[in-house]
């Protein structure tokens, strides 16, 4: 007899530990050994000890600051029980916008990994608040059989938060998206349906958990069907290839950046890739050459479309379908209801191109701490621009909004625009995405100077961004105007610019 649906992360777990107790949960590629492999009774006990002696209570916020660790993951499970929210920090980010994060979502406590001691050190100072490393954690070794006075081990709720995931909105501000437990078990629910996944799978998860991609596209959905996953603590071409010989997982999601350095790397010719049965791509749409290697390798390439604030999963393009829709992100995904909307918010008929509204069981519905994410009919405005084809799927034509993805990563022009006018030689500037084999776009700024400047002065300009913004958000490309398109009323001509930079290649 089946067990019911679980309500809460806890219970999910619970019913986890019960069914599978010593079927590997996580297996870990860092040096503690404490964490390098853990069966599904064995994670249940550290989110119940975490749960039991953290000072948390409900609706308090816990930050973690380092690369993949599967005391990331058991954290989750514990701050849910506890109805507490967990706040995971983009390792890339530079210390200014750690610190905006930290000012918005006034965690009581950083968790931290080796390799971000000092500036977990320096943050808490800062910020007043205490700073714990993962080497700290109780594992729940010795866990005393009653939990203690006053402590209610089912204290979260379907729709208490349990996941706070920013994403910088285009003025550069922070956002964060407020995932509540009823969201994450419904987007474990769908992603699980779609990509299959059963407790005989093995998944491999190179990417960062600080993103709903990496976390909550195959790793959480894994963990809720009993497979297991092997998680690293950062992407690496070569673990990637020695876990394929070793470990022979089933599934992998990857993003451009990603796929293309292992298809590089000197291994991949004579890889045997046989045990994947698909790899699932999110984040952005896989240049034609990338998708053709794999095809050709007999592995299908799928994709997810999403964003933060929808799960991610919202459309998706299956192995069935991979090989015949390049270029597509897919169908819905199930419970998922996906409209184009035209400029006057009504939908447009099929064909035409319209905005991503996105609505269903997995979309958030605020940002932190009470900003409404959705309009009056509960849909998500995604600003990207599809069309739908004959046959239901969609296709992404662009973006509504400036947004530029590279690599994997969400960046927005606003946020670089104003550091850089900021500088004493830049009079007015622009940053636009220029396509990009490798990382899908390159961002490319361009810049009227001032008299002042001079001629070597791209270094001194893009030398002021260090600490201020993550590497992988500065200008891979720059070019020197003498004035920038506008239109009467004086806004930048962004598509004006994009078409010069085309010309100019």
């Amino acid at each position: 007899m089946p067990l019911p649906a679980a309500d809460t992360l806890s219970a999910l777990l619970a019913q986890r530990a019960q069914i599978h107790p010593r079927h590997t949960a996580l297996r870990w590629d860092g040096e503690d050994p404490r964490w390098r492999s853990l069966d599904y009774a064995t994670l249940a006990l550290r989110a119940r000890a975490l749960a039991q002696t953290l000072p948390v209570e409900r609706g308090l916020r816990v930050a973690w600051l380092g690369f993949n660790h599967p005391a990331q993951i058991a954290l989750l499970f514990a701050l849910a029980q506890r109805g507490a929210m967990l706040v995971p920090l983009n390792h890339r980010l530079a210390p200014a916008e750690w610190a905006s994060v930290l000012n918005d979502s006034a965690p009581v406590l950083l968790v931290h990994d080796e390799a971000f001691a000092e500036p977990a050190r320096a943050l808490t100072a800062a910020h007043g608040i205490a700073a714990l490393p993962v080497e700290a954690l109780d594992t729940g070794d010795e866990l005393p059989t009653e939990p203690p006075e006053g402590f209610a081990d089912n204290a979260g709720g379907p729709d208490d938060p349990a996941l706070l995931v920013y994403t910088s909105g285009t003025t550069g501000q922070p956002k964060g998206a407020v995932h509540t437990q009823a969201n994450l078990l419904a987007n474990m629910a769908i992603a699980a349906q779609v990509q299959e996944i059963t407790e005989h799978d093995t998944v491999l998860t190179a990417l960062p958990l600080f993103h709903v991609g990496g976390l909550c596209i195959q790793t959480l959905p894994a963990l809720s069907r009993g497979a297991t996953v092997l998680l690293h603590r950062r992407f690496d071409p070569g673990a990637v290839f020695d876990a394929l010989a070793a470990s022979r997982p089933t599934l992998t999601l990857q993003v451009p950046a990603t796929l293309q350095a292992l298809q590089q790397h000197p291994r991949w010719a004579r890889a045997d890739l046989s045990c994947l049965r698909a790899i699932w791509a999110g984040s952005s749409l896989l240049p034609a050459d990338l998708l053709r290697a794999c095809h050709a390798r007999g592995i299908p390439v799928c994709n997810v479309y999403g964003s933060t604030e929808t799960g991610p999963f919202s459309i998706a393009l299956g192995p069935a379908e991979a090989m015949d829709h390049v270029g597509s992100c897919g169908w819905p995904a199930p419970g998922v209801e996906i409209r184009l909307a035209g400029p006057d918010g009504e939908p447009v008929a099929r064909g035409r191109v319209g905005e991503i509204c996105v609505r269903g069981p997995n979309v958030v519905g605020l940002y932190w701490p009470d900003i409404a994410a959705l309009d009056a009919e509960g849909f998500f405005h995604s600003g990207d621009l599809a069309r739908q084809d004959t046959d239901g799927s969609y296709v992404v034509v662009g973006r509504a909004k400036d947004m530029i993805i590279s690599g994997g990563e969400n960046i927005y022009p606003a946020e670089i625009e104003q550091l850089l006018a900021e500088h004493p030689w830049v009079a007015e500037c622009a940053v636009v995405g220029r396509p990009d084999e490798r990382w899908g776009e390159a961002c490319v700024a361009v810049v009227v100077l001032r008299e002042n400047a001079p001629d070597d002065w791209q270094g001194g300009v893009s030398a002021s961004l260090e600490g201020r913004l993550a590497r992988y958000k500065w200008p891979r490309h720059w070019h020197r105007v003498d004035a920038l398109p506008r239109t009467a009323l004086g806004k930048v001509v962004k598509p004006a610019i994009r078409a010069w930079l085309v010309s100019q290649r």
